[in-house]
């Protein structure tokens, strides 16, 4: 894999890793184990910042601090309902939810986050959304097809993000992960990773 891909674009960085979150729910000693385990990884480059509640802190690691619905990463301040998305947990947000969230960042010229049962890269039959779906949301518009679009329904490689005959390149890819999707929390890394392995985009 080149250091500078249509992969490495939309990929890098993207999943902030939350094991002290449920439904993984570890303690902070086997939190940090696993993220050592990730930082180890070859496929480390996807790993983003270690989500912690307020009131942890973890020498030597970029940190996501969550307090009362917001969540801090350096300077920047996402708040839920505004620049942070749920889409899963307690309750799921319907299709048409993410969507008009989506459409809202992107007309307000908002930057967020989404978390919360997106451990898959599509969405599944019980209804839980697909990461590949958000970020193709996000990348190519036409929110709610996106939103919905089958497994096998996006192809990802060096060279661009392709979806319903059209392609994103290494620009476009930057541009949306730079003013629209910052990431992606999720408790688990080695899951929605081992996806994009078994669909061979890793």
């Amino acid at each position: 894999m080149r250091l500078v891909d249509a992969r490495r674009a939309l990929l890098t960085a993207v999943f902030d890793h939350a094991p002290m979150f449920p439904p993984a729910s570890m303690e902070l000693p086997d939190a940090l184990a696993e993220d050592a385990r990730a930082q180890a990884s070859p496929d480390a480059w996807l790993l983003g910042r270690f989500v912690v509640p307020a009131g942890v802190d973890v020498e030597g690691r970029d940190l996501a601090v969550v307090e009362a619905g917001t969540e801090r990463q350096g300077d920047h301040m996402y708040v839920e309902g505004v620049s942070k998305i749920r889409c899963g947990g307690a309750s799921v947000p319907t299709v048409e939810e993410v969507a008009a969230f989506v459409r809202r960042c992107r007309e307000d010229g908002v930057l967020f986050k989404a978390t919360a049962g997106l451990h898959h890269a599509y969405r599944t039959d019980a209804g839980e959304h697909g990461f590949l779906n958000l970020l193709a949301a996000c990348v190519f518009g036409d929110e709610e097809d996106a939103l919905r679009a089958p497994r096998g329904s996006f192809e990802l490689d060096g060279d661009s993000f392709r979806w319903n005959g059209r392609a994103a390149g290494l620009g476009e890819l930057v541009d949306v992960r730079a003013r629209l999707l910052h990431s992606i929390g999720s408790c688990s890394f080695f899951e929605p990773v081992g996806e994009l392995h078994e669909l061979a985009i890793l």
